[in-house]
């Protein structure tokens, strides 16, 4: 078993289907409803214990149901909720969702609630549980001041920092200094280098971009085409996703981000963790909601031969 630690959002996904995405101004009739446990967060942490991860999830939850609800759900996956802070000012957080039936699509819009309220005394009096550590994974639906204070203790501990820059903001090379690996999809990696990513040329100079700004480095998710990867070492490649028929595309990345980090948590190396990673997203899209979608180890042996 590796050890990870997982620092947070964790939201209640409220999730529409419909035939089509609203418009500004727009109103769809659609069609089922449902509630599945999601917030990035709390979505990686369980990707990363299915992984086949020892995961410690910090983060901060509201006195309701949904909060009460979501803690128990991580508990049922082995991970440890001992850096779960109580909110008793604010509500968890919420996150409404429109998935398009005909391509797996989605629209997100999320009430972070407690997830706001997860502070620098939070982390710090989380610290002793860094020392046991050693791969850390944040996103940003928390706090940036918050995010940075995780990385900052992390780097001291010599663990190996990951970030998700999900949903993306601008980031300071002061934060990306703290960062070992980043793993940002196509929006985001536009964002952070003002690069549109058209071709395999353009693809490749935003990865230079972040990796002059980070540690080790760059794996940008390209979706259905799959990843690309640049290192400090010297490396860089493409690999290739593995063809399915896509249902669902929310948490997608995260699934993609926790089994990345159970992988490295347990010395794989990149490439193969990349693979690893690639191959438990492909199985996520195929499935409905959430934590729902996210893949068990077994599913991937059983799945082996549909790349």
């Amino acid at each position: 078993m590796s050890r990870i630690i997982v620092v947070g959002s964790s939201n209640t996904d409220m999730v529409v289907r419909s035939s089509k995405i609203p418009q500004p101004g727009e109103t769809v009739l659609g069609g089922t409803f449902q509630i599945y446990a999601g917030g990035k967060g709390a979505n990686q942490a369980v990707a990363a214990a299915r992984g086949g991860g020892e995961v410690t999830f910090i983060g901060k939850l509201g006195m309701d149901d949904f909060g009460h609800r979501a803690m128990e759900g991580l508990k049922e996956e082995g991970i440890s909720t001992d850096y779960i802070f109580k909110d008793e000012t604010n509500a968890s957080g919420v996150a409404l969702i429109v998935v398009n039936e005909s391509n797996g699509q989605n629209a997100i819009v999320v009430a972070p609630g407690s997830n706001n309220a997860l502070s620098i005394q939070d982390i710090n009096s989380s610290e002793k549980v860094f020392a046991k550590a050693s791969v850390l994974l944040v996103q940003l639906e928390t706090p940036i001041d918050v995010v940075g204070r995780a990385l900052h203790i992390g780097k001291k501990n010599g663990l190996k920092c990951i970030l998700n820059p999900a949903p993306a903001q601008y980031l300071s090379d002061a934060l990306l200094k703290l960062v070992d690996i980043i793993t940002p999809n196509e929006s985001e990696t536009e964002i952070l280098t003002g690069l549109s990513l058209s071709n395999e040329k353009e693809i490749k100079r935003a990865a230079s971009i972040l990796l002059n700004k980070v540690n080790e480095a760059v794996v940008i998710t390209l979706g259905s085409k799959g990843t690309y990867c640049v290192t400090k070492s010297g490396e860089a490649f493409f690999t290739s996703a593995y063809k399915v028929e896509v249902v669902d595309t929310t948490a997608a990345g995260d699934v993609f981000n926790g089994y990345l980090v159970a992988a490295l948590a347990q010395n794989k190396g990149l490439r193969e963790a990349i693979i690893f990673a690639n191959h438990a997203a492909s199985i996520s899209v195929t499935r409905n909601g959430a934590q729902s979608s996210i893949p068990l180890l077994e599913d991937l042996t059983l799945n082996n031969n549909k790349k």
